[in-house]
């Protein structure tokens, strides 16, 4: 799968989905400090789905009606951070059929799937 990593991804992720095989294009690596309305434009012109840690994304993608490639929307706290990546690499895989038309909240218990 196709993914964009916004610079408040825990870079753990992206390791863990580049090991698994998947395609993931770092906003660090390439682009530090732009919008996040650039940031939702760059993952849909490239069609990958987002993986950040700020929820302002789900206010673009809700209330400011923005176009999404499909989002995950990590909200884990300090004391869970050890199980991110292998949650992550899980959530993919169970919902990888979705994930392109979803916002997805996932948390240390449960992933929540909405299409888009």
């Amino acid at each position: 799968m196709r993914f964009l990593a916004d610079e408040s991804c825990d870079f753990s992720v992206v390791r863990a989905l580049r090991a698994a095989g998947h395609d993931v294009v770092a906003i660090a690596e390439v682009a530090r400090r732009i919008e996040d309305t650039e940031v939702m434009e760059r993952a849909v012109q490239e069609a990958r789905v987002l993986l950040t840690e700020d929820k302002d994304f789900g206010q673009l993608v809700y209330a400011g009606a923005h176009e999404s490639s499909g989002v995950i929307l990590i909200r884990f706290p300090p004391r869970a951070r050890p199980t991110l990546p292998a949650l992550v690499l899980e959530t993919v895989q169970l919902h990888e059929e979705q994930l392109a038309e979803s916002f997805v909240v996932l948390e240390p218990h449960r992933a929540r799937v909405r299409p888009g």
